[in-house]
């Protein structure tokens, strides 16, 4: 573990150079002691953190306090967060509809790793996945690790549109967009679920720490879904079960 300056109102407290669910389960585990402690009144001039893969970034008010007196506040918290354990975490079943229009690229997913693409989808909706952070876009899950069999570059060629809600596979990661925007993975299908809502108390759906995995569903249950949530019918935290319940 070490911790690096960034500039003078914020440091970041790395636990390791790897993407890994215990490194993940480190910074999760700071993360939350740090929200414990402020809603403590404790950590006074903190402002933010930022958990990514393996570091969470501290974001402080310079004219209230100083990286000292915070590394110094935070020496037990980063000792009780290196040793953390993988935990029990939010664990989310979402609905995909896989290939046709909604994944235009299973296909060539399939043929590039050699498999048909019933057994993409097998694969990719049999593994349960690690968030590892939110990034890029608002709500942009960073999800691991995809199988091996699916491991496969970034595309050549860049799209200008991805759809929201779009399931996507790059290296060993896999992400839902929640936001229409240019984007460079493999699409494979689509989850009608939204994943941020500014309205919530917790404008994104997912955490660094949840788990998911995902349930195919068919081209008709996907079109049902996606209207009953557009119209508020539907609660997406229908499909989490909580922390310490097991699915």
């Amino acid at each position: 573990m070490r911790i690096l300056d960034l500039g003078d109102a914020a440091f970041s407290i790395e636990f390791g150079d790897s993407i890994d669910p215990a490194l993940q389960a480190r910074v999760n585990a700071l993360d939350v002691a740090i929200d414990r402690a402020r809603a403590a009144g404790q950590l006074h001039g903190v402002i933010e953190t930022v958990p990514t893969f393996r570091s969470l970034t501290v974001i402080y008010d310079p004219l209230q306090t100083r990286r000292v007196t915070l590394e110094a506040a935070l020496g037990g918290l980063i000792d009780a967060a290196g040793h953390a354990p993988v935990s029990d975490a939010r664990h989310w079943r979402l609905p995909a509809c896989y290939g046709d229009a909604f994944g235009p690229d299973l296909a060539d997913v399939a043929a590039a790793t050699d498999l048909t693409p019933e057994a993409v989808i097998n694969a990719h909706s049999g593994t349960d996945y690690v968030v590892y952070m939110l990034g890029f876009l608002p709500g942009f899950p960073f999800m691991g690790d995809v199988p091996a069999a699916l491991q496969l570059p970034r595309r050549r060629e860049p799209r200008l549109r991805v759809p929201p809600g779009s399931i996507a596979i790059a290296t060993g990661l896999t992400a839902i967009y929640p936001w229409e925007s240019p984007g460079g993975w493999h699409l494979l299908g689509r989850c009608p679920v939204p994943l941020f809502d500014a309205t919530r108390e917790a404008p994104a759906l997912l955490a660094a720490g949840d788990r998911v995995c995902f349930t195919p569903v068919s081209v008709d249950e996907f079109s049902r879904l996606d209207a009953e949530l557009k119209a508020g019918r539907l609660d997406p935290q229908q499909w989490c079960t909580p922390v310490g319940v097991r699915a």
